[in-house]
């Protein structure tokens, strides 16, 4: 059984700092990408940041470039996302969320929400007060 396991949220006001984690267990094989979602209350749920099967590449949407950073560790099966400068349109609930095979970090951060495939935790959530 795929256990994907989201850990760090919590509330911050404007201009914090918050750090996500990420953990996967179960998975089969060992070449798998991995990305983090979000969703706030009344929206769907978008892409914040992915990396590739390797864990080299890393894509980062433009609501968040520049503020957050993403970093993957191999031999721990983790994922974390850095949150910096955090505002309140940053606030949802995030959600990690695990494709295996050699999927590039672009695919990683669409192929989740257009298709019922994937691995996804049960999300941590992040609210940021003006």
């Amino acid at each position: 059984q795929v256990v994907v396991a989201e850990s760090g949220g919590g509330f911050v006001q404007a201009g914090g700092s918050l750090r996500l984690s990420c953990t996967v267990s179960g998975l089969t094989g060992d070449v798998y990408a991995m990305g983090w979602f979000r969703q706030a209350p009344g929206q769907e749920r978008e892409r914040v940041s992915c990396t590739s099967w390797s864990g080299r590449d890393a894509y980062y949407s433009k609501s968040v470039m520049g503020r957050f950073t993403i970093s993957r560790d191999n031999n721990k099966d983790t994922l974390d996302l850095q949150m910096t400068n955090l505002n309140p349109t940053d606030t949802g609930t995030y959600y990690c969320a695990v494709l295996q095979g050699r999927y590039t970090e672009y695919d990683m951060c669409r192929i989740p929400l257009r298709q019922n495939i994937g691995f996804w935790g049960q999300g941590t959530q992040v609210s940021v007060s003006s």
